[in-house]
């Protein structure tokens, strides 16, 4: 945890997406946390191969549909709370990103997402303000919201999410 507080210290801002789902924190905890998981429900994700698996040396990687591909490096796995991690392309600038869930009641969660993004987010805040503001924050909270959307979904219908299902996201989509 050392390392993501010394880290996050270096950005300006985060952006955070929380929703509540009718599902048990077990339940929740099992989906996020099984190999490949972001090919059930991520909106955006066209294949999620893993390098190393569970735990708080995990490594996998985003392939979405748009052909980016981002290495994910978890840094932190808390049990049925949720998990660190930092997002980056393969030779590029690193993204923190914190996954935590809470218990509602027996039957329902919490599950929040937080993103520390490397663009225009370090250094000073009068020049990144507008474009952190304008560009970076809006498109990636939609996209946290079409990720939160897709893990409910899945939960509530048992099939992979279609693609671009909550609508396009113009850094990790296409329209094709």
């Amino acid at each position: 945890m050392d390392l993501m507080q010394n880290e996050i210290k270096k950005f300006n801002w985060k952006i955070s997406y929380n929703k509540e789902i009718n599902v048990s924190v077990d339940k929740l905890w099992g989906l996020i946390t099984r190999p490949s998981n972001l090919e059930l429900f991520h909106p955006f994700c066209k294949k999620n191969p893993i390098r190393q698996w569970p735990g708080s040396e995990s490594i996998d990687e985003v392939h979405y549909y748009n052909g980016l591909i981002l290495k994910r490096t978890f840094i932190n796995w808390i049990d049925n709370e949720g998990y660190d991690l930092c997002i980056a392309p393969r030779s590029g600038s690193k993204s923190f990103v914190s996954w935590r869930i809470k218990k509602i009641t027996e039957k329902s969660s919490n599950i929040k997402i937080t993103v520390y993004p490397y663009l225009h987010n370090k250094g000073s805040k009068t020049k990144c303000f507008i474009p952190f503001n304008i560009l970076i924050k809006p498109i990636l909270k939609k996209y946290l919201y079409q990720v939160l959307s897709g893990i409910e979904w899945h939960l509530n219908n048992n099939k992979r999410v279609p693609k671009n299902k909550f609508g396009n996201n113009i850094m990790f989509s296409n329209n094709n």
